[in-house]
């Protein structure tokens, strides 16, 4: 650190310089009388801040702007409310470029990251105002143990707050799948890490596939954070069937994917770049997003020296890319040697129990020819004690039958003949009936059957003056004209009968 002023960590009041101001001062009469011009009210201002400020100070803020401009390194510093984000003091600072070229790569290669706005830092600073530019704090040391305390208690405060929501260890709890193979990877797609991690599982002493999906991410830089998540998002929303077409061509070979997601596991790598700028997987955001996704998340992002929340809520945590590809390959060659395990002893066992099956076969075989011997003799006496029952009792019923036939033929005779002769009794009454009422038979004996257009006339009372009649005779008719009729008593009306041919 510079050691050309004196070094103070805290800030000294400007000391009040009533002198300078007095109105009875003859230097200041008629300038009081007159007036200032900007550039000697500005002078008068650098002269007192220089006399008044001429020490180093130590001072905390917050970067809210950083900048570069032809290798000077321009700033805005802010300090805000202890409980809230509103401002209450800003500052502009400046740090010149020969101090800057020895500055920023000091603070990079301490912290682990750039210096980048957000960041709450500690500078040690002296006073500049000029006439035509104005105030501006010069910056000479940049005390990088400040900002890596002040990460370390930020990342603390994101793991805390992501235990007390409940999924600081949800990655963790989630089972990589026996055979992962499908690999959804988040990274940049010209990283040397990638085409590393993509070289390392296609060519692998084990013979094993993967099948690898890219989607691509900024990894360093202030757009880690939204673009890692926007990847995560775009992994969890992939539900394209035909999705092994995308896959990376030397690592295709399998038909089909998986219920729900088409993915095993998401690996996260960064690798090929500057080790600086890795506060963009320090976040909330991102580490709620990788906690809650539904599976399991491993990490390689190149950094040895420290671990990042990233990987710290991961499910699995490794160094580089090429780590993580040899963790998959470890992890399905197990799981290989634990299938060829498995083969091993179903073989045995299936051999064990073929020959001990075999064996039973074979004795069952010797004892099958005595067995169907005895077996025969048993069955064969038995049909015979079933034949000689069936014919007895087929006897038995035959005469049982015949019996029964011969008493209701015995009952049956007498009674078929009584209903005979009864019958034929009825039938001759009901022939000498029919005789009697034959209308032939009634003509014959001298009646006759008068008709009306056809229709037998029984009462008087039926006929007018002019009706014609027919006759009928034991042989032949006679047509006549009524010339008037007499009807008979009105109390004999109804009993008069007149024969008729349906009668």
């Amino acid at each position: 650190m510079s050691t050309d002023r004196h070094d103070k960590r805290v800030s000294t009041p400007l000391p009040h310089s009533e002198g300078l101001w007095d109105e009875s001062s003859p230097s200041l009469e008629g300038r009081d009388r007159v007036g200032l011009s900007l550039f000697e009210l500005n002078s008068l201002v650098r002269e007192v801040l220089e006399t008044t400020l001429d020490n180093d100070y130590w001072v905390e803020a917050e970067l809210s702007e950083v900048r570069e401009v032809r290798g000077h390194c321009y700033m805005e510093l802010v300090q805000k409310e202890l409980f809230g984000n509103t401002p209450v003091a800003r500052a502009s600072a400046k740090c010149w470029q020969r101090t800057w070229m020895q500055l920023q790569p000091r603070f990079e290669q301490a912290t682990g990251q750039t210096f980048h706005a957000g960041l709450k830092v500690l500078l040690r600073v002296h006073v500049n105002f000029h006439e035509a530019y104005g105030f501006s704090w010069i910056v000479n040391d940049i005390d990088p143990t400040y900002t890596m305390g002040e990460m370390a208690r930020r990342r603390q405060e994101i793991v805390r707050q992501l235990k007390e929501e409940g999924v600081f260890d949800l990655q963790r709890e989630l089972e990589l799948p026996l055979f992962c193979q499908r690999i959804a990877v988040i990274s940049s797609p010209n990283a040397a890490g990638y085409g590393d991690f993509c070289n390392q599982l296609s060519d692998n002493d084990f013979g094993l596939q993967f099948y690898v999906k890219l989607f691509p991410a900024t990894m360093q830089g202030e757009g880690v954070e939204q673009s890692i998540i926007e990847a995560l998002n775009s992994i969890y929303h992939y539900s394209d069937t035909n999705s092994l077409n995308n896959l990376t061509p030397s690592l295709r070979g399998r038909d089909g994917v998986g219920l729900g997601l088409p993915f095993d596991c998401v690996v996260i790598i960064r690798g090929g770049g500057a080790t600086a700028d890795l506060s963009g997987f320090d976040t909330l955001a991102l580490a709620e997003n990788v906690a809650n996704f539904p599976i399991p998340i491993i990490t390689g992002i190149g950094h040895e020296r420290d671990e990042s929340v990233l990987d710290m809520v991961a499910h699995t945590r490794v160094k580089t890319p090429t780590a993580a590809a040899a963790f998959l390959i470890d992890y399905l060659a197990a799981v290989l040697t634990r299938v060829n395990d498995c083969q091993e002893t179903i073989t045995s066992y299936v051999s064990r129990r073929m020959q001990i099956e075999q064996l039973r076969l074979q004795r069952v075989a010797e004892r099958i020819p005595v067995l169907f011997s005895l077996v025969k003799s048993r069955q064969t006496a038995r049909l015979d004690q079933l034949f000689t029952r069936m014919t007895a009792l087929s006897s038995q019923k035959l005469s049982t039958l015949n019996h029964q036939l011969s008493t209701l033929h015995a009952q049956l005779s007498p009674l078929v003949e009584r209903k005979l002769l009864r019958e034929r009794h009825r039938l001759d009454l009901l022939t000498q009936r029919a005789k009697g009422l034959d209308p032939d038979l009634l003509l014959r004996r001298g009646y006759s059957i008068t008709l009306k257009d056809g229709h037998v006339v029984r009462l008087a009372s039926d006929l007018q003056p002019g009706d014609l009649l027919e006759t009928r005779l034991s042989c032949g008719t006679v047509t006549s004209e009524v010339k008037e009729p007499h009807p008979c008593p009105p109390h004999r009306e109804g009993i008069v009968k007149v024969p008729s041919k349906s009668q």
